[in-house]
């Protein structure tokens, strides 16, 4: 039951990092602090398709 995802970044819209999620326990949209290498910096990363 767990889904692979990808992590985009909020502010360039990249997709920076791959992760994975159980569904039944975590319904919500994954925000993480990550770092960005076109940003240079730390920056929340939300949920995303991957394709």
């Amino acid at each position: 039951m767990r889904d692979l995802l990808a992590l985009a970044c909020e502010e360039c819209k990249r997709k920076n990092y791959t992760t994975d999620k159980n569904k039944r326990t975590t319904t919500d949209k994954l925000v993480l602090n990550k770092y960005c290498n076109s940003c240079r910096k730390h920056t929340p990363h939300k949920e995303t398709k991957i394709k």
